[in-house]
């Protein structure tokens, strides 16, 4: 008889629930972070008038480990080509940590469901992606044996072009 899987929450799911996401849209830079805050739909911040997700996409560190800069880029350029490759739209994005002294490249995407943007994290060996909509912020575990995503409220800020 297999042996049953039991997968736990990775190790930096609580640096993941607390991450923010800084997305350089064509007309301003906004920093989404989840945490409860009033927020103007009608303006700033989210760019789809149809109110569906943009999914925010890495490919650096592979399950939450430091890689080179050099591994970073070229996992994340092969990213942004099955993108394009893809006819995606997105725009560039940083995630990481509120003081920002961890950073990722990231990429926010739209026109993806939450089942191909986890299927791309895991293709990159993501433990997770983002999803932002009108009604939230949600962490997507790739890993499907992971327990299911968190939710939370979130706000954003108008910031200096990245």
């Amino acid at each position: 008889m297999p042996a049953v899987r039991h997968v736990a929450q990775p190790a930096q799911w609580p640096l993941y629930l607390s991450a923010v996401v800084d997305i350089a849209f064509p007309a301003h830079t906004v920093r989404v972070a989840p945490g409860p805050a009033p927020r103007d739909l009608a303006g700033l911040p989210h760019p789809l008038p149809d109110g569906r997700a943009i999914h925010i996409l890495t490919a650096f560190n592979p399950a939450g480990r430091p890689t080179t800069d050099r591994a970073n880029l070229r996992a994340q350029h092969d990213l942004l080509g099955r993108l394009h490759t893809a006819g995606l739209r997105w725009w560039p994005a940083v995630g990481g940590d509120r003081a920002g002294t961890h950073r990722e490249i990231s990429a926010a995407v739209t026109g993806l469901t939450d089942s191909r943007a986890r299927a791309l994290g895991r293709h990159f060996g993501q433990d997770a992606v983002f999803a932002w909509s009108p009604a939230s912020w949600r962490l997507l575990a790739c890993d499907p044996a992971t327990p299911d995503a968190a939710t939370a409220d979130w706000h954003a800020t108008p910031l200096p072009p990245l």
